[in-house]
């Protein structure tokens, strides 16, 4: 076997542990109610979705034109514009000191209505390109759902055995992201040559930066939840994204741009955390963050 075609079988292997991993980490540290709790203000899960699944994905579509990014490109950048619901927005709120019990509805609800709302949506968007809706929903459920509502189910029946789990759980996650980027880089290192001469990191700055800006601005009177929104809108779901594209399109670039937006948003958005802290008052609410794993 070719030391590329290991690279990839490795880093496809890299992304299924890291998204089991992350889901069940959230789900072990997670009670419903306090995934709950936080969506009954309507207004603000109302303009959540906004951002998320109408907003975003107009500002990929937008991006991909504007710059004339190739097809494979413009397919990763729009994969990664539907999917919300990142785990690592918990941690990105705690590093900004945030309202935390948001944090926590706002990336479940997202990722759970991405797992209805891809499917639906990628085949009306992707003019040209063969998507299969079932098998989307099918690696969905089983890879972020399932896992998110097992560690559910066993933080509510023994929460010290859950969190014995999640102590082993919650660093496989970490270094299984490690390992996406690696291997994906090396796999794939020429299609990532080739994005050096496109606008393909022009246009994942951009992007995370236009979703920021968006999440901002919709995230009500609170600075605490303008943070929340403005990091949860800009971190979207990769783990969510790498599934679609590694089983629904054969071209490297796609998984490259993925990639790219991944690394992007941890170079952008953490910097930007630490700047919200420095914001932080007194008296913001932190019921959850324990729960989170600080």
């Amino acid at each position: 076997m070719a030391l590329t075609e290991l690279l990839i079988k490795g880093a496809n292997a890299s992304v299924v542990v890291f998204v089991v991993s992350s889901t069940l980490s959230v789900g072990l540290g997670l009670t419903v109610p306090q995934i709950v709790a936080p969506l009954r203000n309507g207004r603000l899960v109302a303009l959540s979705l906004l951002a998320n699944f109408v907003l975003a994905p107009i500002t990929a579509i937008g991006l991909a034109r504007v710059l004339g990014l190739d097809e494979p490109l413009g397919v990763g950048l729009l994969l990664v514009a539907v999917a919300g619901g990142a785990p690592f927005l918990l941690k990105l709120a705690d590093l900004a000191k945030a309202d935390m019990p948001f944090a926590v509805g706002l990336m479940v609800g997202l990722m759970v209505i991405t797992v209805g709302y891809m499917p639906i949506v990628l085949p009306l968007v992707l003019e040209g390109v063969s998507v299969n809706p079932a098998n989307i929903a099918r690696s969905l459920i089983l890879l972020m759902l399932i896992p998110l509502a097992i560690g559910l189910a066993l933080r509510a029946w023994h929460p010290p055995t859950s969190g014995r789990v999640r102590a082993f759980v919650a660093p496989v996650s970490s270094i299984s992201m490690i390992f996406v980027v690696v291997l994906t880089t090396a796999g794939h290192f020429g299609s990532m040559v080739t994005i050096l001469g496109s606008f393909g990191i022009l246009a994942a700055v951009i992007f995370v930066a236009v979703c920021f800006g968006i999440g901002w601005v919709l995230g009500g009177p609170s600075a605490d939840t303008r943070g929340v929104l403005a990091l949860g809108t800009a971190q979207r779901n990769t783990a969510a994204a790498l599934v679609v594209a590694g089983q629904n399109f054969s071209d490297a670039k796609v998984v490259v741009m993925i990639t790219v937006v991944m690394i992007v948003s941890f170079v952008v958005l953490m910097p930007l955390a630490r700047v919200l802290a420095r914001r932080h008052q007194p008296g913001d609410i932190r019921a959850v963050a324990t729960a989170v794993g600080r």
